[in-house]
């Protein structure tokens, strides 16, 4: 018997949940902004009031929207105080969870090379830029950080941009220039401390590190950044949780 290959089926509420991502890509609403109501967009789009809301709920547990309990459903944002550490996961061990202050070190125009053009999804020799940086925690720096971000979506990035903001730097990318971090994948390793990292962090060379590399994407999945965050946790843990 010749096998017959299932459809490629979405259902109702799936197909409206794309709907409206692609308003969010195309700049309709932007991070902040309240979105029409249930039934407004149930009008739009043509289908029930219940199906609009099941595509609500499936892109608020991603944490692309978020809903206020009688003010309306708003797309997140890293400005807003719950989100503004949303992806921060290295914690100090006395399990406070104080915000890190940030120092720039650099920032450079390069062009990408075969692994910075992989994880951005770029060609090889694309423009980017190389943001370096250390967090700090209670006045000690614990985190070397090495950001790449395609420049063609940060055009006119310069250093005293990022030294006069005072937010987070994903809310930084979001006010400045409307590139959202929606959710992001981390690759964890143990590593020993360059003789450049380690001179920033105050260690020796050959430390032990906790390298983690993160791909950030905004919506339509499109990778955006790509950091290496180097990690001393002597007295700090990485932290995440699972349900």
């Amino acid at each position: 018997m010749s096998s017959i290959a299932a459809p490629n089926y979405r259902p109702l509420y799936d197909q409206i949940k794309i709907l409206i991502t692609q308003s969010l890509v195309a700049g309709e609403w932007k991070p902040g902004d309240v979105i029409p109501s249930e039934m407004e967009l149930a009008n739009r789009f043509q289908v029930s009031q219940g199906t609009v809301r099941k595509a609500i709920d499936a892109l608020a547990a991603e944490n692309i929207l978020i809903r206020r309990q009688g003010k309306g459903t708003f797309v997140a944002s890293h400005s807003q105080e719950r989100s503004s550490t949303r992806f921060l996961r290295v914690f100090p061990d006395t399990g406070t969870h104080d915000s890190p202050s940030s120092h720039l070190l650099s920032l450079t125009r390069e062009r990408a090379d075969d692994e910075s053009a992989s994880r951005l999804d770029v060609r090889v020799g694309a423009g980017i830029f190389c943001i370096k940086r250390l967090l700090f925690f209670g006045g000690v720096p614990v985190i070397h950080d090495e950001i790449h971000i395609p420049s063609i979506l940060f055009k006119g990035l310069d250093e005293g941009m990022i030294r006069n903001f005072t937010g987070s730097l994903y809310s930084f990318f979001e006010s400045r220039f409307g590139v959202a971090m929606i959710r992001a994948e981390e690759h964890i390793k143990a590593v020993a401390a360059s003789s450049e990292v380690a001179h920033h962090l105050g260690l020796s060379p050959g430390s032990p590190l906790l390298r983690v590399d993160r791909v950030a994407f905004t919506y339509g999945d499109k990778p955006v950044e790509w950091r290496r965050g180097l990690c001393h946790t002597n007295t700090f843990s990485y932290v995440t949780e699972m349900s």
